[in-house]
């Protein structure tokens, strides 16, 4: 009995009580796709993250230009309603490129959050296949 180790113990147990045979290459296999899942599933939400400060620099970028060159072409002059009038397709401008880059941001963090749990979940899924297998296998 004293040359017996806690494994040997743990497989006599199991033998007794009639547990199925599980092979534990298997599984550790699966525990190794789990971990690279979990890793391409960071990279994906990381990827996502650098689109979006990079979207959000370019933005900046034209929105500095474009408000320089609004300024530089703005010189109120005329009419109070003329000078209404470019006030008021000043206003349109910026907040049609808002919009535009309102979008464009939401889409990319969209689609950066919807890959990366997707990315999981179809781990998971796959997982429970493979375990299922590993066990079925080793009844036979």
């Amino acid at each position: 009995m004293a040359d017996k180790t806690v494994m040997d113990m743990f497989a006599d147990m199991a033998k007794q009580i009639n547990l199925p045979k599980i092979d534990y290459e298997a599984f550790v296999d699966i525990h190794r796709k789990n971990f690279e899942a979990m890793q391409k599933s960071a990279a994906v939400l990381s990827e996502g993250g650098r689109a979006v400060f990079a979207k959000q620099q370019e933005i900046l970028g034209e929105v500095g230009r474009e408000v320089r060159q609004l300024l530089a072409d703005f010189k109120p002059g005329g009419s109070p309603q003329e000078v209404a009038t470019k006030q008021a397709e000043l206003a349109k401008r910026v907040f049609e490129a808002t919009v535009k880059n309102t979008k464009d941001i939401a889409e990319l963090v969209q689609k950066s959050s919807s890959e990366a749990p997707k990315i999981i979940l179809d781990r998971v899924r796959a997982s429970f296949a493979e375990a299922r297998a590993a066990i079925e296998s080793k009844k036979a």
